[in-house]
């Protein structure tokens, strides 16, 4: 679960630096970006619901999809038609955020082969090569995530502190 938890704060600290550039970024509009950085990671419901029995029912079936850019981008699609119709653009922009800064995260786990999974399925089948940084089960990752989230949240803290009370 530490590579969710790095996900979603890494996301955390992304959002946070975009609202002091875009002053229109909010807190619902951080929590976006933050839901969209775990949509690659529905592939873990596996663990609720067996592709197996989804199968039994006839209809051959995985979560993999779900873990690369294009089963990705159907999540982000149903989520923005969920909301009205008038904040279905900017989620659709702070969902692919997320889901973009999971993806680039990923893109560089350590693996045997030394190429990543194919991230830009089903546009290109293409595993593009890793810099192998990191494995996935390894904690100085989230370690660092959460040391870069906590000084953005104090910078932020301060400078919005400061300018209410100007």
């Amino acid at each position: 679960m530490a590579d969710l938890l790095t996900h979603v704060l890494v996301a955390y600290t992304v959002a946070i630096v975009l609202s002091w550039k875009f002053k229109w970024i909010n807190s619902a509009h951080v929590t976006a970006v933050m839901v969209g950085s775990t949509l690659p990671d529905l592939t873990r419901i596996g663990l609720l619901i067996d592709p197996a029995s989804v199968e039994n029912i006839g209809i051959p079936f995985s979560y993999s999809p779900l873990h690369t850019m294009g089963g990705a981008m159907v999540s982000v699609l149903i989520i923005s038609t969920l909301v009205r119709v008038k904040h279905a653009k900017i989620t659709f922009i702070l969902l692919t955020l997320g889901l973009l800064s999971h993806l680039a995260l990923d893109s560089l786990i350590i693996s045997a082969s030394g190429h990543s999974y194919a991230i830009f399925w089903p546009i290109s089948v293409y595993n593009p090569p890793t810099p192998g940084l990191y494995l996935s089960t390894d904690m100085w990752p989230a370690l660092l995530a959460g040391s870069s989230a906590l000084c953005v949240w104090l910078i932020d803290s301060r400078v919005h502190s400061r300018s209410q009370n100007i």
